[in-house]
């Protein structure tokens, strides 16, 4: 029975692994097809209207076709579909920023944060023991919330302090809801690598984005 109960364990943590392993390396392979992406998109000279289309159509395959391939080859395709789209629609916002005097720094330093965040955070799920999946309810409450109030702010209140204080809130949430993602990897949560690749790409996404927002304001650009 002990040998039994030991083989089992064994085999959890092999899957656990495994599901680690091949999310990080998903997840590399679609950040650097999001960067090729946003590349493009500057070259290209896409306008904030294409950018607009292309994270509406971003939501639009992780709503409905990741469901649907995501245990499936057909997921990687997806995966690499939402950062491809994800990817295109920073374009205008990097090229606005990249125009002004001290541009490039600016957005070296979202780069960075985000970086560091994300491995902050990975190590922490890595060194506790403790299950952070509860967060998921609160986080996606939260983020109707946020979403609903940008929209509001977007076309009535415009107020660029009220901006600035939803982007720090987003990049709160980004950061909860990646440690509720890795804590799932790693606890045996989230078995489906293809899902978790796209969430954490998701994730950071927004967080790079409110981070830019939040440099760029504090720079006084």
């Amino acid at each position: 029975m002990t040998t039994i109960t030991a083989t089992a364990g064994l085999s959890g943590v092999k899957v656990k692994n495994k599901v680690l392993s091949d999310t990080m390396r998903l997840l590399s392979y679609t950040l650097i097809f999001g960067g090729f992406s946003s590349w493009l998109s500057i070259a290209l000279g896409a306008g904030f209207g294409s950018a607009m289309v292309s994270s509406i159509a971003a939501i639009g395959v992780i709503w409905f076709v990741l469901p649907r391939t995501q245990n499936s080859n057909k997921g990687i395709l997806t995966a690499f579909a939402v950062a491809g789209l994800l990817g295109y629609s920073l374009g205008p916002m990097l090229a606005y920023y990249l125009a002004l005097p001290h541009g490039a720094s600016l957005v070296m330093q979202a780069l960075t944060g985000t970086g560091v965040a994300f491995f902050a955070i990975s190590f922490y799920a890595q060194s506790t023991t403790k299950d952070f999946s509860f967060l998921n309810g609160m986080i996606f409450f939260a983020m109707i919330s946020i979403i609903a109030l940008s929209l509001i702010n977007i076309f009535l209140i415009e107020s660029s302090i009220l901006s600035l204080s939803i982007s720090f809130v987003v990049v709160l949430l980004m950061g909860a809801y990646m440690l509720s993602q890795m804590s799932g990897i790693i606890n045996g949560g989230e078995r489906n690598y293809i899902a978790a690749t796209v969430g954490l790409y998701l994730a950071l996404h927004n967080m790079f984005a409110s981070l830019l927002h939040i440099f760029g304001a504090f720079g006084d650009d």
